[in-house]
């Protein structure tokens, strides 16, 4: 008999196994699109079903999404939707069979927001947050091939390709409140195993995850570490936020401290190098990454178009940029703008670039060291020897930086 009930309030789900693909925030009206169809469907079967056609349209004001029309603004429906989804998803922790696990899909295309202080979120971080908040502990963090490129919405656009598949379980009431320390260590002893698995395979019943997915594939265990406390706190005693789990997460698999964009850019490369990918890649990395392709878009790095993605070539960045006006400056620009004006000026030209971004010049060599490297190993010998002219003449562009007349930065590229 099928059965059907508020996803906040139901009882339906109780002791049994629950796998769920949950509302996608504002990307789908599916109460406005059911009126075409309902309007003739009450014509016909109102007589059959009076309590499931009694309304003249299809109700709405419940319907689990954020739609700014009818909360009013942008920050109401995504406190609608938020709210609700949580204690949806807490009910669901309650009343699930906690002998098995909980699977979730999140598949919301990736965005960026800024909240009054400036501070940048994604939409995965929001809802990470609000599966956490509803009593669950994360254990998985799987992506799947989930839409086909080939449907309408799909085709030439930069549509959605993967989604991500939670695992979860119920957090114990018992669960400790931990420090920032102690959350470090042991994530230093379950990422190593959990990486070199991911990474192995095994033979033909397990292949490796692929560079592409291993940023995403990766945070499984991570926040099964993290998600199993009541709590982190950081030094001065706060919750440690699921942004900065996410960071340290991440900052494990990279090995380096470069900032979100650099890092999506440094593991896209390691697949496609400046060949073209698919979005709905590119949008799962990004994701993992604690960014967006359109943001990595807006810093000048990305081509992303059609349900295409490239990274661009240093020879097809703008030659009139301005490293003073760049508000958002990844070190995988700078490096890449330093190598196209280093082989058309050579080191004094690339010495202004490096005294225009100063406070990125060790991240810009470090990154410049992780390239050369990469693009040895993988037989890249154009990409390695431009890495490894940058290296092999940085202090050479470290005194032509010295010297660059600071009081006139601002007009060193224009």
């Amino acid at each position: 008999v099928s059965k059907h009930g508020d996803a906040q309030t139901q009882t339906i789900s109780t002791a049994k196994v629950v796998s769920t693909d949950p509302p996608y925030y504002d990307n789908i009206g599916y109460a406005d699109l059911s009126d075409f169809f309902y309007v003739w469907l009450r014509r016909s079967l109102r007589p059959v079903y009076p309590s499931l056609f009694a309304t003249v349209a299809v109700p709405k004001a419940e319907e689990l999404v954020a739609t700014t029309y009818r909360h009013g603004s942008k920050e109401k429906a995504e406190a609608f939707f938020l709210g609700g989804m949580t204690d949806a998803l807490r009910n669901l922790a309650q009343t699930a069979n906690p002998a098995f696990p909980v699977t979730i899909y999140y598949a919301f295309k990736q965005s960026e927001t800024k909240d009054n202080a400036g501070t940048s979120s994604t939409g995965w971080e929001t809802f990470l947050d609000a599966v956490l908040k509803a009593g669950f502990a994360l254990t998985g963090t799987w992506p799947m091939r989930t839409e086909r490129d080939a449907r309408s919405i799909g085709i030439g656009a930069n549509a959605l390709a993967s989604s991500i598949v939670l695992v979860c379980r119920q957090r114990p009431a018992t669960a400790e409140t931990i420090s920032r320390r102690v959350f470090l260590r042991e994530l230093n002893q379950v990422l190593p195993e959990a990486l070199d698995e991911m990474t192995r395979g095994s033979g033909d019943d397990r292949s490796p995850v692929a560079p592409v997915d291993l940023s995403q594939a990766i945070i499984g265990p991570g926040m099964a570490v993290f998600s199993k406390y009541a709590a982190v706190l950081e030094a001065d005693g706060t919750p440690m936020t699921v942004q900065t789990a996410l960071q340290l997460i991440n900052r494990f698999l990279a090995e380096d401290d470069f900032d979100h964009d650099t890092q999506f850019c440094l593991h896209w490369f390691e697949q496609y190098g400046w060949k073209e990918g698919r979005f709905g890649e590119a949008d799962t990395l990004a994701r993992a990454k604690g960014t967006s392709v359109d943001g990595v878009k807006q810093s000048g790095v990305l081509f992303a178009a059609g349900g295409v993605v490239r990274l661009l070539k240093w020879a097809e960045y703008p030659s009139d940029w301005n490293p003073v006006g760049d508000d958002r400056l990844p070190v995988w620009e700078a490096l890449h703008h330093l190598i196209r004006i280093f082989k058309a000026e050579g080191e004094s030209g690339a010495g202004k670039v490096l005294a225009a971004v100063a406070a990125k010049a060790e991240a810009t060599r470090q990154l410049s060291y992780r390239l050369y490297t990469l693009c040895e190993r993988a037989g890249w010998a154009e990409d390695a020897r431009a890495y490894n002219e940058i290296i092999t003449s940085w202090s050479a562009i470290e005194s032509a930086a010295a010297a660059a007349p600071k009081a006139h930065q601002g007009d060193l590229f224009g």
